[in-house]
């Protein structure tokens, strides 16, 4: 290759010898300046195998039909909910009636009714064709979370009013109202066993009622407990254990009958201004002596309960806001501010898929009865449904 003068030039020629391999190229297939710009502007791609865009603004909450595999329910911030069915893009009920954001819902655990909760202070009964069959009222706030008796048609919800409400979704009469707590109650939920209530509050406790009652068995406060407000908690199938998260970057696991906090467990990281960070969900796992939760730290946390130490600490890009366990499995799915879901291998550790389509941070998880069909919502908008059989 000669370089001589023109190596000093800054230029280098190449002759026929050099060439390897001659290429066709058409001119409609070089790129211009405009398609130079979309290059730097590709979108991940969309994993997802239904689309529901039925609403109109933010979405928070998703539950799915525990008998019907491709039932699903949305609530957001456009005042509404809907019914909508998996690969029925023909089908959906809008549940009308609320007047501020939905923001909580959920079915019966015989799938006959759905309930929803809005911040207008409400709580909504419907049947699963979408037809109102009536409104529960009473709070004097918005409504946080509902949750249903697992053996009945009774209706547990927090409020913003620092009360919970039970009431009989058949006949609409309110069978008790649990005061106690000194701010919003965040979280809550009957024991499986349905004998005992479980709430949490901004107040930074945890009480634990007799449903019948309404009388405070126990409450957990102070050290070594939260020293910030309850984001979230979740009971063990047992009925015996309950575990709360916090505001303060702290998990602690009570015991229901004692009232006694039996493990702890931080944040593993804080804020750039040395703040912890909040722990945003907890969940047991159904198969396996653990717990999981993860936070704003960007970790997910797997939890061993009979040694109170971490099995893994999972990282993520940014923070976790919500859990899903698909089905009794080994698999986890944690839903996070960056509009991506992570499925977990919890034996292992490892993340094994990652599903793209949202476009912002994911607000809550839903699975199908069957556990074909992973439902998430976002603050993008849109519902989304991810095949999951290959997991489960």
């Amino acid at each position: 290759m000669p370089a001589q003068d023109d190596e000093e030039q800054g230029q280098v020629f190449f002759d026929e010898s050099d060439i390897i391999h001659e290429v066709d190229v058409d001119e409609e297939d070089l790129p211009d300046a405009d398609d130079e710009d979309d290059i730097e502007n590709i979108e991940d791609p969309d994993d997802s195998i239904h689309i529901f865009t039925g609403h109109t603004g933010e979405l928070y909450a998703v539950a799915c039909s525990p008998t019907d595999p491709v039932l699903v329910a949305t609530g957001g911030g456009d005042d509404k909910g809907f019914l909508w069915k998996i690969g029925h893009a023909d089908w959906a009920s809008e549940l009308q009636g609320h007047t501020d954001s939905v923001s909580t819902l959920a079915f019966s655990s015989d799938g006959q009714l759905l309930a929803s909760g809005g911040f207008d202070g409400l709580v909504k009964v419907w049947d699963t064709f979408g037809n109102f069959k009536r409104t529960l009222e009473g709070p004097g706030g918005g409504i946080e979370w509902i949750r249903w008796h697992p053996k009945g048609h009774l209706i547990l919800a927090g409020s913003e009013d620092c009360t919970a409400w039970m009431w009989n979704a058949d006949n609409g009469n309110c069978l008790n109202v649990f005061s106690g707590h000194d701010a919003i109650v965040t979280c809550g939920d009957f024991t499986p066993d349905g004998k005992t209530i479980c709430t949490g509050s901004e107040d930074a406790t945890l009480r634990i009622w007799n449903p019948r009652s309404g009388e405070s068995i126990h409450v957990v406060r102070g050290h070594p407990y939260h020293t910030e407000g309850l984001t979230c908690l979740s009971i063990s199938s047992d009925s015996t254990l309950a575990i709360t998260g916090s505001k303060d970057g702290s998990v602690h696991i009570v015991n229901i009958t004692t009232g006694k906090v039996v493990s702890s467990c931080s944040s593993q990281t804080g804020s750039t201004d040395g703040n912890p960070e909040s722990i945003e969900c907890v969940l047991f796992a159904p198969n396996f002596p653990w717990a999981v939760f993860g936070g704003m730290d960007q970790n997910l946390t797997i939890w061993d309960l009979q040694n109170s130490s971490p099995r893994f600490i999972c990282n993520h890009e940014e923070g976790v806001t919500c859990l899903a366990w698909l089905g009794a499995s080994k698999f986890l799915a944690t839903g996070c501010c960056d509009g991506r879901i992570c499925i977990w291998n919890c034996l292992s550790g490892e993340c094994i898929e990652t599903f793209k389509g949202h476009e912002h941070a994911i607000q809550s998880l839903a699975v199908s009865s069957n556990l074909e069909f992973l439902v998430s919502v976002s603050m993008d908008g849109t519902a989304r449904v991810f095949a999951i059989r290959d997991f489960c």
